[in-house]
């Protein structure tokens, strides 16, 4: 009796031992304090992802670099080492694997074919300007790549005059220009008949409208939802959840959003736009998570925020980013079939 009521006194001190933060030392007890606090805002973060939750600043903004949360998970793990820490080493292991699951690429792969049978083949593209300063850039690309649909979003004033010019008209003759502030404009271009239909309301414009294509009306919507900023969580979460009643609302009509959606993967507002059946065609196409913002000021820290979404009538076929030059986003290209109904 005398050995077993050792015994149990023994294992909570072991506990106590490896949940509290060691001593022994400055050294020791500052890195198992910096390990802490390492710690706990990963946790915070994957916490969030896991809870399906965007949380509250600055939440949201570190859920757009999620896979970069493997450089504080490891330092963790380094500072746990240093100051012999069992509980801070097993803390930041399983950190670093949550984070890994979550690193992978959401929503389904490549699909199979629809049914009905190819009615046309199109090329996408999409570019977020940067208050208009990459005009010449996208003129280049449009000249080089020659896509069908062109979804424009920071198009200033200058950026408006270049595409109603003429050489720009002869290529694009049906198009939905919305002027407005540098970071306000919005643009769709076509080289198939256009008809105007009510975009999706936002403080940044967002046009929307239905083409005329291989005898199938697809219906086109620019995106660009206010980025999450501080103290604008609330309008960001409501336009990205206006792009989703959108985008569940489709019927069976084949649909497409392009733009700068200021979201990832890892953000639950966009995830929800997914899970309306939407398909991620850089996601589909063998392309998740390369990045396309800020190219310029960060490249090595980049998220993949600028997408195109396209409903099951639409199949990817590939995707590819393009550097055009003066803009922090890149531009991102895809090519589609378009299958009848």
């Amino acid at each position: 009796m005398e050995t077993t009521a050792a015994t149990d006194r023994a294992a909570p001190a072991a506990a106590r031992r490896l949940v509290r933060l060691p001593g022994g030392g400055r050294a020791r007890r500052v890195a198992a304090w910096c390990a802490l606090v390492t710690l706990a805002v990963v946790s915070v973060v994957l916490g969030c992802r896991a809870m399906d939750t965007d949380g509250v600043t600055p939440v949201p903004q570190l859920l757009a670099f999620l896979p970069w949360l493997l450089v504080p998970a490891l330092l963790g793990l380094l500072l746990s080492v240093a100051a012999r820490w069992p509980l801070g080493c097993g803390w930041a292991l399983l950190a670093a694997v949550v984070t890994g699951w979550f690193i992978q690429p959401y929503g389904p792969g490549p699909a199979a074919a629809p049914h009905g049978p190819v009615v046309a083949r199109l090329r996408v593209l999409t570019a977020n300007l940067e208050f208009g300063r990459a005009t010449d850039g996208l003129l280049a690309a449009l000249r080089r790549e020659r896509p069908d649909v062109v979804s424009v979003q920071e198009c200033d004033d200058t950026c408006a005059d270049a595409l109603r010019s003429p050489a720009v008209r002869r290529a694009y003759p049906y198009r939905d220009i919305v002027t407005g502030s540098p970071a306000e404009g919005s643009a769709i271009l076509s080289t198939h008949p256009l008809t105007e239909e009510r975009g999706v309301e936002g403080e940044l414009s967002m046009p929307g409208a239905a083409a005329r294509i291989g005898g199938a009306t697809l219906r086109l919507q620019v995106a660009h939802p206010m980025p999450p900023m501080p103290g604008q969580l609330g309008v960001w979460r409501t336009e990205l959840g206006r792009l989703r009643a959108y985008a569940a609302g489709r019927g069976g009509r084949p649909t497409l959003i392009a733009g700068d959606f200021n979201a990832t993967q890892d953000h639950a507002a966009f995830r929800a736009l997914l899970d309306t059946g939407m398909r991620d065609s850089a996601r589909a196409a063998g392309v998740p998570r390369t990045p396309s913002w800020p190219d310029t000021t960060a490249p090595g820290l980049s998220a993949q925020i600028d997408h195109v979404l396209v409903s099951d009538a639409l199949r990817p076929r590939t995707a590819r980013f393009l550097d055009l030059g003066d803009t922090d986003h890149r531009a991102l290209l895809v090519d589609l079939d378009l299958h009848a109904r």
